[in-house]
């Protein structure tokens, strides 16, 4: 998935990034502000982990939200009714 969506999405998002990545605030996020290099940064500081770690972290969550976010049923229109 293009980040530029998630960025897109990023109240959406922060659901799935809270759960997926506990530690982080809600003023980490608000910080992050669909920023994929700002939430690469949070997560190596707040987890501990390498930035190759993390990138693979934030692979794995791309997939998963694009997954999540195609499962959404489309709304459609209710009928038209005729008099």
């Amino acid at each position: 998935m293009n980040w530029d969506i998630i960025e897109g999405k990023w109240k959406q998002a922060t659901g799935a990034v809270k759960t997926k990545w506990g530690k982080l605030t809600d003023d980490d996020l608000k910080a992050i502000a669909g920023k994929r290099d700002q939430l690469l940064g949070k997560l190596q500081e707040k987890y501990g982990i390498a930035k190759d770690q993390a990138e693979s972290q934030l692979a794995d969550f791309e997939r998963e939200f694009d997954d999540a976010d195609s499962k959404v049923p489309v709304e459609r229109r209710p009928p038209s009714r005729r008099s």
